[in-house]
This record gives structure tokens, sequence and C-alpha cells, in this order.
């Protein structure tokens, strides 16, 4: 796996045949996100080797004291190395020194001026910030999605929209508008908690780049809402092949962007570096652990026992189908998703929309059997069957002579389970989901024809503490 995944390095170091380092966190005073990281590839790797010789020590300082950093260093078992830090605050100087054997090793020590937090509201315009974070062009699921929509005019869609969806037993939305870089809005429904996955980006963006003014609805439950009958172009977590919701990056992986290093456990770097089996050393079945949302689930319970030497799934909660706990049960204790790669074979299949831990599924370098259907995630398109993943059939009828196949075919479903990480760690990091977000805002604000205006009856999002910055001063000055 560890020649494969070379592939992906971006090095400033490739002038030293021994070392290559890289990622968004060496150009910390570009790129500000909550957690910033950085991967280490030691080329002439021992697998003996062990976190103590290879260190990454951070100094940093603020008015003639130390700053305050969170630092956590990741090994991956290819032999790569994941390195992250927290700021808690501005720094006025900040050196990463990155040591093996107590040695500087590729072009360390690593020497910055001012370092801020990510809670500095320090916004720059739109082409400076996707420059310096080298945000890739623009996704084509963005496009295709917004290709419904000629021009978008809220003064004829809105009270159409609300009317369409203010349905409080059943569905939740949030009407969002951006002015000024300030993000106001107002939800409709009584589910609405889940606002603040939406919230926290925003702000989070609005802290970095100046967003266009603009307005746009969000669906805060999973399912699509925009259909034939009502075509509105609103956001969604999750599309599907008969609907035209413009779909972001799931509330999951939004989260685990915001809070990696933080209130999380379980995000895209955190997945890579907690597993501790090689491939050669994992089960050779299929592992699934999830609740009852879905009818092909409790089949795959009816083909695991009459597999049982391929397949280790069981339901982890019964909801949907309380009635079948006597036959599909008894219920399976919930497992660290960590420790489903002891296992080669993942399968993903939907719950009562898309599965939202494909991501994860990818990261973890396990082969992946993912169901055929007609929901989809942000990424999806990007994916390429028997290339990222191991297509099956919407009925599961062809699982078992595929796990069949790929424990004939190792070295073939190996390589497959390799890209398939490649591909999460090319685009399912923090950054990529930042970049996205942008993407989307500034792409969505171009076909927007009618005036952005805050209506009385909205609340203003903001954190609850403001943090002043360096930067802020300089604005004044």
């Amino acid at each position: 796996m560890f020649a494969c995944l070379k592939l992906i390095a971006n090095s400033n170091d490739n002038d030293d045949k021994y070392i290559n380092i890289w990622g968004p966190g060496l150009s910390p005073q570009e790129i500000v996100m909550p957690a910033r990281y950085f991967f280490i590839e030691l080329k002439k790797y021992n697998r003996n080797q062990t976190n103590n010789e290879l260190k990454v020590i951070l100094q940093g300082s603020k008015d003639g004291r130390a700053c305050r950093i969170r630092t956590n260093l990741l090994k991956r078992i290819d032999g790569i190395y994941i390195f992250r830090y927290k700021l808690y605050e501005s720094c006025d100087s900040l050196q990463i020194n990155v040591m093996y054997n107590d040695i500087h090793i590729g072009k360390s020590p690593y020497k910055y001026g001012s370092v801020f937090s990510d809670e500095c509201n320090c916004p720059i315009d739109m082409n400076s910030w996707q420059n310096k974070w080298q945000c890739p062009i623009v996704p084509e699921r963005i496009l295709k999605d917004l290709k419904e929509f000629i021009e978008i005019d809220w003064n004829n869609l809105r009270e159409q929209i609300i009317n369409a969806f203010d349905k409080p037993g059943s569905i939740s939305l949030c009407h969002y508008i951006i002015k000024s870089n300030l993000v106001y809005r107002r939800c409709y429904g009584k589910y609405t908690g889940f606002k603040m996955f939406i919230d926290n980006i925003l702000l989070s963006l609005s802290r970095k780049v100046i967003l266009p003014d603009t307005e746009f609805f969000v669906n805060l439950g999973d399912w699509p809402l925009s259909s034939e009958a009502v075509k509105y172009p609103i956001l969604s977590w999750c599309g599907s092949m008969d609907s035209f919701d413009i779909v972001m990056p799931t509330y999951d992986l939004t989260e685990s962007t915001l809070e990696n290093l933080g209130r999380v456990t379980l995000d895209m770097l955190s997945v890579q570096g907690n597993v501790n089996k090689q491939w050669k050393d994992r089960k050779p079945k299929a592992f699934w652990r999830g609740r009852d949302s879905n009818k092909e689930r409790l089949k795959l319970i009816d083909i695991s026992r009459q597999h049982p030497d391929l397949y280790n799934v069981s339901l982890t909660n019964f909801f949907f189908f309380r009635d079948k706990e006597k036959e599909y049960g008894p219920k399976a204790d919930h497992v660290s998703l960590f420790s489903f790669f002891d296992y080669k074979y993942q399968i993903n299949i939907d719950g009562t929309v898309a599965a939202y831990r494909l991501p994860y599924l990818l990261g973890g370098g396990s082969l992946v059997f993912k169901q055929d259907s007609s929901y989809y995630e942000h990424f999806y398109d990007d994916l390429t069957p028997n290339v990222h993943y191991i297509p099956i059939r919407r009925d599961l009828s062809d699982l078992t002579e595929k796990i069949k196949w790929a424990i004939i075919n190792d070295k073939d479903a190996y390589k497959i389970a390799v890209q398939g990480q490649i591909f999460a760690i090319n685009q399912l990091l923090p950054k990529d989901i930042f970049c996205y977000y942008v993407h989307l805002i500034n792409e969505l604000n171009k076909k927007i024809i009618s005036p952005i205006i805050v209506f009385d009856d909205m609340e203003l999002v903001e954190l609850d503490t403001v943090v002043h910055c360096a930067c802020r001063l300089k604005d004044e000055l």
C-alpha cells in the first residue's frame, strides 16, 4: 500500500531521497483550519520503528510566552505518519520541528511568523483564498446539480418553498442569507437541531473568506425534497436519481471536518491512524454493523447465516422492523468503526438513504462492497466501480459470489482497496470539504438574479465568544 500512496504526495522535499513531507499544515499562515495537518513519509521505512524515533515538536510564542497548542501524531500501517495540531490562540511565531532520532529531517525546522487560530475573524477575498488553499476546479457534481436551474429568482420561489415544505411534523428546513459576510437564518419545522452543522460551517467559512451575498434553503432531513412536482433549488445532505436537490457534504463529514482533534473521535484522519492491521493480517470476511433501516439489511442477515464462514454481520438496533427482532436478533453491541478494519471486506448498504459511513470505509483501506443505489453523496460521481470499490446488486444477490472472488483474487482485491483509500485521501479530507462548500456557495450565487435582502424575522447566527486577532487591528489601522 505504501508504494501506491506515494502517488498522492505533492512534496516540497523531493530533493531528499529519504523523506517526503507534505500537506496543508505546512502552510499555516495561509491555510487556517480547526486542526491543521500534514503527512510524513519515511521512504526507508522500518516496520519495527516506533513513534519515539520520529518526533514532531511545535514551538509557538505569543507575548513572550508559549502558545496553547494541542498536537497529535498518528501512524498509518503503511509507514506514513499524519501530524495534526490545533492552535487555541494565535501565535506571534511558530516553528515546526520534524526530527528522526533527534535529527531534523526534510526542510525542518519550518519557521513562520504570525499564525492565526481558526477562531480569528480574518476573511480574505474569494480568489486569494482559493489560490492559497489550492482548491481544485469546481466539482462536476455542483455543476450538474445547478444545471437544472437556469436562474434563481427568490422573489418568486421563496414563499413557494416555505408553503410547500413548512410541515412541522415531517419536514424541517432553514432559510439562510449571507449578507456582508454575516450569516442570518430562519428555520421551519419541529426538529431543527441539525441547523448547527450548517451554522458551524458557514461561520467557519465566513472567518476565512469573504463570501458572496447569497440566499438559499437547506433541508435538515435525510430524504431529498426537490422533485419534478416541487422542483426547487434546495441544498441537501443526500441526493437521488429522481430528485433535484443540490448536494453538499453530509452533516457527519462536515462535523468531522470542523471537529477533528476536537469533540469527535471519528474523522477522516483518525480513521487512517487507528487501523492496526495490515491487509495480510485482516480476516478474509465481510464485516457489517448497523440498524434495521432497510429491508436489504435484514436480507444480509439471512445471507450471512447461510455462509457463516464469509460474514460477520449483525444488527445493532431494531426500529423500523421491531416485529422482526426475534427472527433477526439478538442485537449486537456497537463496535468502534476502527475495529471494522480487522476485516478485509466492508459492506456499504443504504439505510433510510445513502449510508453516510462510506468515506470512512474507504479511508480505512478495506475493500468496500457497495450496494447499487439511487441515493448518492456529493462525491459518488467521482468513484469508479471495480476501481475504488466492488459494486453489488440492490438485492444483494451477487454479494456472496463477489466476496468469494475477492478471496480467490486477493492481489486484485487489495489493489482496489488501496485505490479506494487513495480516493478518500485525495478528495475527502478537511481541506477538500472546505473547498467544496466555497465552490458550492460561489456557483449557487451566480444563478441568483433577485436582490439579497435580510428579512426582519431572521436571526443573526454568531459565535458565543468574539476572538480579537491582529488581522482585525491591521484592518482598522
